[in-house]
């Protein structure tokens, strides 16, 4: 009997134990923090051995093969034992796939994968289509793939997660854009964290479909330098590519026997140029899905966007309150800022992975009349823009962040949260520190 130790017990590696178990196998859960009482209530309703708050290396280290959860890096000392020794370490992903035939839509990049993977599967439900949502959000893959096998998945990948993906493939590969993000897991090496994102694009053939960004420099000089397999399908600014803004509106053109769809730029429910190639990703992938151009459009229109993405919270003695958590890195940030189109407070701060700040600099002249820093160090925040010209007020705590805006912001400004940073400073995850802002502005 092959004997599978999965690492981490959260969303995933809860999952591959439970199609791990129903494959027969012999099954071990180890996470070193606490297991939430929910999946240890799953684990133990399948029957599954497990520990928390630790990992034992003699129930480790005799595993034929070990799930590891993306969280967890390649240095971590257990970890390095078994590649030492040679077990083989794989991806939630990687394994998932194995026993599936589904066809799988498969999104990552720095900034937009949340918003363009809701947005894909809204359009392919609307469809009628046998779809899972994957990855980083819905259910995990291989618990889906154990319970409720799809035919389609549409999954959200992270650099962390195609980490350890090896024969995994992708039938439609979206890649929106590389930015320095999480540099701190790759030796502080840019190169090694484009090799990760361009794993998505391993194993594919030219049957398969590469959906991405015309205009990114990153992109095209990856794409020029590896030559991808996969049938390629641009997306950007001009005609030149199969997705494209012509002056006001958002024209779709993936092959040449579908009808092109056009749609007015006013029209799309998620506004903003950053959510214009969103949009074109997803449309792209739909289009190559066969989905109907009437169903993308109603999905354009209708789509409510994504909790903790320029999310609008309320207006408080005229002021707009904006939350924008999930912007963990400084090219987020700079979409967010890009959209503002009145005069701004923006809170940001958390985790530094190695932000390069100046990448926002002239928005910030343009749009911000104040910068709150909040996280338990804002020396790096404060170094950077302390010569900046714009005020700035240092916190160390959420509530303490929302009552210094409400102090400073003037009616008709708009406060954003758009942190540039990691939240786990401060709070459990992004999620925590949305919600938080939420009830902070609540509570004004």
């Amino acid at each position: 009997m092959k004997r599978i130790v999965i690492l981490g017990a959260g969303e995933s590696g809860s999952g591959a134990a439970i199609l791990a178990k129903c494959k027969g196998m012999d099954v071990f859960v180890s996470d070193m923090g606490e297991i939430s009482p929910m999946y240890q209530a799953l684990l133990n309703q399948h029957e599954i051995a497990w520990e928390s708050g630790k990992h034992t290396p003699e129930l480790i280290l005799n595993a034929d093969e070990v799930i590891k959860s993306p969280g967890i890096p390649l240095t971590a000392p257990l970890v390095k034992q078994l590649i030492e020794q040679g077990t083989p370490i794989i991806s939630e992903i990687e394994f998932a796939a194995r026993y599936t035939t589904a066809k799988m839509i498969c999104i990552t990049g720095s900034n937009g994968k949340t918003t363009t993977t809701s947005l894909l599967f809204d359009m392919l439900r609307r469809a009628g289509l046998d779809v899972g949502l994957a990855g980083n959000i819905g259910n995990s893959l291989a618990l889906q793939v154990a319970q409720e096998d799809h035919a389609y998945y549409v999954i959200e990948l992270s650099s962390f997660q195609l980490d350890n993906c090896y024969d995994f493939k992708a039938d439609i590969a979206i890649l929106l854009n590389i930015t320095p993000d999480h540099l701190d897991r790759y030796d502080h090496e840019f190169q090694n964290y484009v090799d990760a994102k361009f794993r998505i694009t391993q194993n594919q053939t030219s049957s398969d479909a590469f959906i991405y960004w015309s205009e990114d420099p990153v992109i095209n000089r990856e794409i020029a330098r590896i030559h991808p397999q996969a049938t390629l399908y641009p997306f950007g600014s001009n005609q030149q590519n199969l997705a494209y803004t012509d002056g006001s509106k958002l024209i779709i053109n993936a092959t040449p026997n579908i009808t092109p769809m056009a749609i007015q730029l006013s029209e799309l429910s998620l506004q903003g140029k950053h959510n214009q190639y969103n949009s074109m990703a997803a449309s792209l992938a739909a289009q190559i899905l066969h989905i109907h151009n009437d169903v993308i459009r109603e999905s354009l229109q209708q789509f409510a966007g994504v909790d903790h993405r320029l999310q609008y919270v309320a207006t408080v003695r005229g002021v707009r309150y904006i939350n924008d958590s999930k912007a963990t890195n400084v090219n987020s940030c700079w979409y967010a800022l890009e959209s503002m189109t009145t005069p701004t407070v923006l809170i940001l701060g958390g985790t530094d992975k190695g932000n390069d700040y100046s990448e926002i600099d002239q928005l910030v002249r343009d749009k911000c009349h104040t910068l709150i820093f909040m996280g338990k160090d804002n020396s790096k925040l404060i170094a950077h823009f302390e010569h900046s010209g714009i005020p700035f007020i240092s916190v160390h705590s959420l509530q303490d962040a929302v009552q210094t805006a409400y102090e400073v912001a003037k009616t008709g400004d708009t406060v954003l949260l758009s942190p540039c940073c990691a939240s786990f400073d401060l709070f459990k995850n992004y999620e925590d520190r949305g919600e938080q802002f939420t009830q902070a502005i609540r509570n004004l």
